[in-house]
């Protein structure tokens, strides 16, 4: 696996450093007092869905495969370590062999979640299982954010394509990691090149403003496309005056123009005049693209309008007013000693600043009302009832330290498609609320 495959520079060896100072230390203090073997398992979890949010999404699970595949301490990360005195010698030893042997279960990439559900579990030594936290959090909290947004995008849209755009508005390695989310929650392209050559997620693009400015007329930048990229092409037709440029733009292409983007402007109102234009000049076929710092309200907004794709950019890399997820990675359940065979104790924090958590090694599973729709996330640390046996959620990702479910990103948008769709209608509401089927311990 190449570092550039995960979104890193080619120069960054390893994902190793993608991690907090207080791991190490913590590594260092468990393998001075003896209790670093101890077999544990620790879970991946939120306590609350962000506000006014009915359900989560599970995205960036093939980008954690990746990243600790990737997570080598080699010697340029062990002499950054040495000179900053992060830990002590025997602990850089311990590290210089570091590869992880454990075992890693979770949500299948594109399932939905809720409060509490045990989205990933990761067990091992504590070891090698206190140093992932940081990088699988940074990687789940911000896909699955992005992921959750674009999914309420796509059920506004309905069946019109979505278009992600928005890689000049956040950083762009994120950008990069934002569009793959995007896609598997719905998005159908993106404007980005990297998101495209890493994950092979369709691209598309025509023209900026600046193109047309370039030309000393509209019409010479209009030419200019259309002889460049054909009648199919997309024309953006707001830089001056919207129903000259429609008109100049079906002057040029005839009836056979692809599409016109309009990027500004009430677009609702806007979109009705377009569309009655076109249709007046004979331009049938031809589809209308709107963008403008659109979020899944302004596109529920344009229902009605004639419109034909949305392109999406600044609230879709932001996560749309959540730009993350709140997960968090919790120590759940350890060994009694480092004794292979040692049984497993319970483990979880009693808190009286409302951030108490359940210990035990979970399972989950949905139950589902007699119409094939789910109406429950039940989680429990027990055994499985018989009823739920065959609903269980948490799949094995990583066995033995090897990768052992990589899957395709058409697989993981096509699961998330169908979950969605198996959950209430109201879950598809735009209106506040709290998530949509509740949360069962058992």
């Amino acid at each position: 696996m190449n570092t550039a495959d995960l979104g890193l520079p080619v120069d960054v060896p390893s994902t190793a450093l993608f991690t907090d100072h207080y791991e190490l230390t913590m590594l260092q203090g468990a393998l001075n007092g003896g209790t670093a073997g101890r077999r544990s398992v620790f879970e991946v979890f939120t306590r609350r869905l962000p506000e006014g949010r009915r359900y989560g999404v599970v995205a960036g699970t093939g980008r954690v495969l990746d990243a600790v595949e990737n997570f080598r301490f080699d010697p340029d990360v062990l002499g950054f370590l040495r000179e900053r005195r992060v830990v002590d010698e025997p602990t850089l030893d311990w590290l210089s062999s570091y590869r992880f042997s454990g075992d890693v279960w979770g949500y299948p990439e594109g399932e939905v979640y809720f409060p509490g559900s045990p989205i990933l579990r990761v067990e091992g030594s504590f070891a090698e299982c206190v140093l992932l936290e940081t990088v699988i959090l940074s990687i789940l909290n911000h896909d699955s954010a992005i992921a959750a947004a674009a999914s309420r995008m796509a059920s506004a849209a309905g069946r019109r394509p979505l278009i992600e755009m928005g890689a000049r508005r956040t950083h762009e390695l994120a950008a990069v990691a934002a569009s793959r989310a995007a896609y598997v929650g719905g998005f159908t392209t993106t404007s980005d090149l990297a998101a495209g050559f890493r994950y092979d997620i369709p691209t598309v693009g025509t023209s900026a403003h600046a193109f047309t400015l370039l030309h000393d007329s509209e019409r010479d930048a209009f030419q200019a496309q259309v002889n460049s990229l054909g009648r199919g092409t997309t024309l953006l037709v707001d830089t001056y005056d919207v129903a000259e440029a429609v008109r100049t733009a079906v002057e040029i292409a005839g009836p056979e123009l692809g599409a016109v983007r309009i990027d500004s402007g009430d677009l609702l109102l806007v979109a009705h005049r377009v569309r009655q234009q076109l249709d007046e000049l004979g331009a049938t076929d031809t589809k209308i693209i709107v963008t403008s710092d659109l979020d899944e309200y302004a596109i529920a907004s344009l229902a009605a309008a004639p419109v034909d794709a949305y392109g999406v950019g600044t609230q879709l890399v932001t996560g749309s007013g959540h730009p993350t997820c709140s997960m968090v990675y919790k120590l759940v359940a350890r060994a009694e000693s480092a004794d292979p065979k040692a049984p497993l104790v319970p483990v979880a924090k009693r808190s009286t600043g409302g951030k108490t958590s359940i210990g035990g090694r979970k399972w989950a599973a949905r139950r589902l009302d007699e119409e094939g729709v789910a109406e429950a996330e039940v989680v429990g640390t027990g055994a499985v009832p018989a009823e739920l046996a065959d609903r269980q959620l948490l799949v094995e990702l990583i066995k033995g330290g090897q990768v052992v479910a990589r899957e395709p990103l058409d697989v993981v948008r096509d699961r998330h498609a169908a979950a969605r769709a198996n959950l209430p209608l109201s879950a598809t509401q735009l209106s506040r609320g709290e998530a949509v089927i509740p949360t069962e311990y058992v």
